[in-house]
């Protein structure tokens, strides 16, 4: 059965569509022979637990294009993104900063559901972005894959991708422009059933292809956009940021299995097989291989339902401030920037966040991040490289999605968390019911020893609350009514 159903965003129509992009880079930037500044591509993966790549101690699950990514770079173990949920965890990663300060703080949705809880509809395109301040220094920059921070739902007047630094981007259902939308497919059935077609309002073109395979059409995208930055001799900056390892799990049907967790690790498995072709290209080039840095880590923990909690190893899972919502896997590779000699490591005493890798990779192409903006996020290049351990000059602080006060197994979940050295404390919003662990003792989160460090907690207390106080939201203009649903208010 062929996997394309409507065609108007062909392959060689996008392929086009990069070239002609691209070629007009060239008369705005200055070209520069032997470029030193390095290509970078974050891979970033909706849902990914800590511990469910092969490399991160899954035994069930078979992921040998990600493992081999760890086995030639570094995987760090103590890597937490900054919210336990997607869009605020992607706003992070995209501007260096707290999400809060953007007054996103949970999963976007339909505007009167976003305005209950306090957020906006979307980023506001005047936050800075990593993307930008590397298009403004000659990177080609293109994102491809899910983006849910505007456009979703009923908000079809989000600004496009494009307003946040990306010459060309490709995204689902949750993103505003260009994208793939998912045909799904299940034993038994008779034919594909589509799912979000209410995206289509969501700008286009778009064209609907098996959900079991759209991390494929993401990634051959971004494999011409990338052929096509060499072509136009650009540096690049890639984000491919999958989203099928989230529900609903369509692996095919030659891989079908019975039940969730099933159902995930074929995802998952699949996932990986389609990766591969991309680091392979940028490995067997020689000079991808020696100019291009690759960064893979997941938005936030794991789905409940896709795993039993007695098998894993760290405490609750996405939309709690346990380590499993906010832990993640982190690889780096990059053969040409890391370290000979810690290729091929594991850090687990270096505490990275999302937020870091920006300052971090803008010092990678020769930018000065303190001329960007003032992130959040510290400069943590010496560490991701394998040059030395850093120890952070400020804690992470994280927030609870305002919607998730119970989810998965956890009931009456704590409002804040700091994690500070080794310790992690957790208390509601006034300071109230506090928890503290020793992490590097205690990772699972099962002793709780407030009692025992009585002076501690109350320091750690103040901090998360000065910290919660302190975040000031912008006023924001993004509240209007969508274009569609103004006459439903």
């Amino acid at each position: 059965m062929d996997r394309k159903y409507m065609m108007p965003l062909s392959p060689m129509g996008i392929i086009i569509t990069l070239i002609v992009v691209l070629s007009t880079m060239v008369s705005r930037v200055p070209l520069h022979g032997d470029d030193p500044r390095p290509n970078i591509i974050v891979v970033f993966i909706d849902d990914l637990g800590w511990s469910d790549l092969g490399c991160f101690g899954n035994r069930q699950a078979n992921t040998p294009a990600i493992d081999r990514l760890a086995s030639e770079g570094i995987a760090f173990e103590q890597f937490y993104v900054n919210s336990p949920i997607c869009s605020p965890s992607r706003v992070a990663i995209t501007t260096g900063q707290y999400p809060q300060r953007w007054r996103i703080t949970s999963y976007l949705d339909a505007s009167q559901v976003n305005r209950r809880r306090g957020l906006a509809n979307w980023l506001d395109p005047g936050a800075p972005t990593l993307a930008r301040a590397l298009q403004r220094q000659g990177y080609a920059t293109g994102h491809f894959g899910k983006w849910h921070m505007g456009g979703q739902r009923d908000v079809d007047a989000a600004p496009p991708i494009s307003q946040y630094g990306f010459d060309v981007s490709i995204t689902n259902f949750e993103g505003m422009g260009p994208k793939f939308l998912p045909l799904t497919l299940a034993p038994g059935w008779e034919k594909p059933r589509k799912i979000w077609q209410d995206a289509e309002r969501l700008g286009g073109p778009h064209e609907w292809s098996m959900r079991s395979q759209i991390t494929t059409d993401f990634m051959s995208a971004a494999i011409d956009f990338i052929k096509a930055s060499r072509a136009a001799d650009h540096p690049f900056y890639v984000n491919l940021w999958p989203d099928d390892v989230h529900g609903p799990w369509f692996p095919t049907l030659e891989h079908w299995r019975q039940g969730v967790p099933g159902l995930y690790l074929s995802v998952l498995q699949e996932m990986d097989t389609q990766l591969r072709v991309l680091f392979d290209l940028i490995r067997e080039d020689d000079y991808l291989r020696e100019n291009t840095f690759i960064v893979l880590c997941s938005d936030n923990g794991p789905d409940p339902k896709t795993f039993d909690p007695a098998t894993k190893p760290l405490r609750g899972c996405k939309a709690t401030l346990y380590e499993n919502g906010i832990r993640s896997p982190l690889i780096v590779w990059g053969p040409g920037f890391v370290s000979p000699e810690k290729q091929g490591t594991r850090d687990a005493k270096t505490v990275v966040a999302a937020f870091d890798l920006v300052p971090s990779l803008l010092r990678l192409a020769g930018i000065d991040a303190s001329t960007e903006a003032p992130f959040d996020g510290e400069d943590m290049l010496d560490a991701l490289l394998g040059h030395r351990s850093i120890k952070r000059s400020d804690p992470l602080c994280f927030s609870r999605p305002p919607d998730f006060k119970n989810f998965g197994n956890e009931k009456n979940l704590p409002d804040l968390a700091i994690r500070k050295d080794k310790w992690k404390l957790l208390c509601d919003d006034n300071g109230g019911r506090p928890q503290l662990y020793d992490l590097h003792a205690d990772p699972g989160e099962t002793r709780n020893v407030v009692d025992q460090n009585t002076e501690l907690s109350r320091v750690l207390i103040d901090e998360v609350l000065h910290w919660k106080a302190s975040l000031q939201p912008p006023v924001v203009t993004n509240d209007q009514p969508t274009r569609s649903s103004a006459t439903n208010e």
